[in-house]
């Protein structure tokens, strides 16, 4: 029996996330035997060659002038920023909660749109983004016995990752996603090298120690791979709520791996994000048909 393309890919939504989180899991399972700029630099490093190896399968390596400029070198930087400060709290927090408060994303990547690049964002959507804000709160829980201050590293993580994907918008639609991937892995790769030099922070790494950022950047690498493949078959609105299943494998993970039970306010604080989120994105596909149907 033969899938439909958008069945196809909520199936590869669905296995990218998983990747992502399988990533995840390496690098908390290392704890803080190593720096976490030394993790930036040598998962960096691994990701760099496993895209590497994919560019020159598919013949796009001629074009790597194509990447070379300044708002992929803005794009790379928020992206590295965004691992440093996600990396840093991965060890300290729950892993089920880290992905909670990861959630948020879509709703700070439509505030920056609409403050930075002059999207509209009428009231419905902006009630969602401050309902978001309370299912946040929930999750971190300031001033309650609950806290972590490195709930508060996630929260600058999201910061860049929203920033990171307002510069992609505005990257030309003809450079190839590899190749922009390529380039933010290879800066990754040196801001984890110049600040691991520069805190004179390297750990001698053991054989255990490598295969698991080695096993980390593939599967980071696999994500990213299903998650293109997704977008390239399915209909947008079909396959982006199934991102959310990322907060489901990291549930499952942490319970199996960590054995850790997310609280009840993380589950109330979750299923807030998550509804506003998919709130928006359903009120955003609305006034995208309004808009082309008065073209």
């Amino acid at each position: 029996m033969s899938l439909s393309p958008n069945i196809l890919a909520s199936i590869y939504m669905m296995v990218s996330m998983l990747g992502f989180v399988l990533n995840d899991m390496l690098i908390k399972t290392l704890g803080d035997s190593l720096p976490t700029t030394q993790v930036m630099w040598i998962r960096g490093c691994f990701l760099s060659v496993y895209i590497f190896a994919i560019i020159w399968q598919r013949g796009l390596l001629p074009r790597w002038k194509e990447a070379i400029r300044l708002q992929i070198g803005v794009r790379a930087a928020c992206e590295g920023g965004a691992t440093l400060f996600f990396l840093t709290a991965l060890v300290l927090l729950p892993f089920a909660n880290i992905a909670a408060i990861l959630q948020f994303l879509p709703l700070a990547v439509t505030i920056g749109a609409a403050v930075f690049l002059g999207e509209p964002v009428g009231w419905r959507r902006w009630l969602a983004i401050l309902v978001g804000c309370v299912g946040v709160l929930i999750i971190i829980r300031p001033g309650m016995s609950g806290f972590h201050n490195a709930s508060i590293l996630v929260l600058v993580s999201v910061v860049f990752a929203a920033a990171r994907d307002l510069v992609t918008r505005k990257l030309p639609g003809k450079i190839p996603s590899l190749l922009i991937s390529w380039v933010s892995a290879i800066i990754i790769a040196l801001l984890g090298m110049v600040l691991t030099l520069a805190q004179g922070s390297w750990e001698a790494m053991n054989i255990e120690q490598v295969i698991t950022l080695m096993a980390a950047a593939f599967f980071l690498f696999f994500g990213y791979q299903f998650i293109i493949q997704c977008m390239r078959i399915g209909e947008i609105a079909y396959v982006v709520p199934y991102r959310y299943t990322s907060l489901l494998w990291a549930i499952l993970i942490g319970y199996l791996v960590f054995d850790e039970i997310p609280d009840k306010y993380t589950l109330v604080g979750s299923a807030i994000v998550v509804a506003m989120g998919l709130y928006t994105m359903y009120r955003e596909l609305q006034i995208n048909k309004m808009t082309n149907k008065t073209k």
